[in-house]
């Protein structure tokens, strides 16, 4: 297998959408490039371009080796020396999902360089069950919207098209949160009304995206069970989930864990730059530095080509990506 090389192109994803904690996901418009062969040399290599990767294992302890293995050790396939480029777009702990497209990524490309033996659902299991909850893994795999619910041992989903007017605004603050760090936030418990609300809400935006009834998102996204808990952590938080929509948001949510805020806005809308500039002002006033992204819900999951014999033996891996994104 080593003249085969397999290139992924994955997106990230934004998690809870507000009320959905753990349920819901949405894929979107950035990205992370894999590309995968076995070695020629006998010697596992990991290469990472870009700045988006510093501090990232370049040994076997690195997370896609780790995940390229269990998927040979699930379709009973030895390959322990692989060759790993990657490059990545998706900032590191900010809520985007860097974790999960990277999962996604290297079950893909391993699946892939081995013939495909195991199914998308097969992929779905492993990578749920490697990242603990189904609702990033679900959005990078499949794209679009997924709402998926897991029992500790299976995962089952439903993927949304996204609508065509829904836009997606994202500041994400010059410094990092880890996911342990935001869960840790969370009580133990919480009050039946809570419980009852956040059901009311996730239940009706997921209705809200499934019809293309945009105006019901501002009444959807509000929430109860993790953001109000969460706000501390994030200086200006609270002000932006209460007033975006007064700026022109249809609603506005703490991507995943966080500390990456996000805006879910009408393409059409005429108040796209006095958004914009409420979510940075807001944020610099608290003595944050954020940077603003606009971005597309992404329908397709990861994008695979394999390439085999002398097209891949002359393949460059940073060219097809510089490619790509235009540089």
């Amino acid at each position: 297998m080593t003249d085969r090389r397999i290139f992924v192109k994955v997106p990230a994803s934004t998690a809870n959408l507000g009320p959905g904690f753990d349920t819901l996901g949405m894929a979107l418009s950035l990205y992370f490039w894999i590309e995968m062969s076995g070695s020629t040399n006998g010697d596992t290599s990991i290469n990472l371009y870009g700045d988006g990767l510093n501090g990232i294992a370049r040994d076997k302890s690195n997370l896609i080796y780790k995940v390229a293995q269990l998927v040979f050790n699930e379709a009973g396939v030895s390959l322990p020396e692989l060759s790993i480029s990657m490059y990545s777009d998706i900032p590191l702990t900010r809520g985007l999902g860097s974790s999960a497209s990277a999962i996604v990524g290297a079950l893909v490309a391993a699946n892939a360089l081995i013939g495909g033996p195991l199914s998308d659902d097969n992929l779905f299991q492993l990578a749920t069950k490697l990242e603990g909850h189904p609702d990033n893994v679900g959005a990078s795999l499949f794209g679009g919207i997924v709402i998926s619910a897991w029992d500790g041992t299976r995962a089952a989903k439903v993927r949304l098209e996204p609508h065509s007017q829904l836009e997606v605004l994202v500041a994400i603050p010059a410094f990092q949160l880890s996911t342990e760090k935001a869960r840790h936030a969370l009580p133990t418990q919480i009050t039946m009304k809570d419980a009852v609300f956040n059901l009311g809400c996730s239940s009706l935006l997921v209705a809200a995206l499934a019809s293309g009834q945009l105006d019901l998102i501002p009444f959807a996204m509000r929430d109860r069970l993790h953001q109000p808990y969460r706000a501390a952590l994030i200086p200006g938080m609270a002000e932006i989930l209460d007033n975006a929509t007064e700026h022109g948001a249809l609603g506005a949510a703490l991507s995943g864990a966080g500390p990456t805020l996000l805006a879910l806005v009408d393409a059409s809308s005429t108040r796209k730059e006095e958004l914009e500039q409420f979510l940075i002002d807001t944020l610099s006033k608290e003595g944050i530095h954020a940077k603003t992204l606009w971005l597309q819900p992404c329908a397709k999951g990861p994008e695979l080509e394999v390439l085999e014999g002398p097209v891949a033996a002359g393949y460059s891996f940073l060219e097809r990506v510089k490619g790509e994104k235009g540089i």
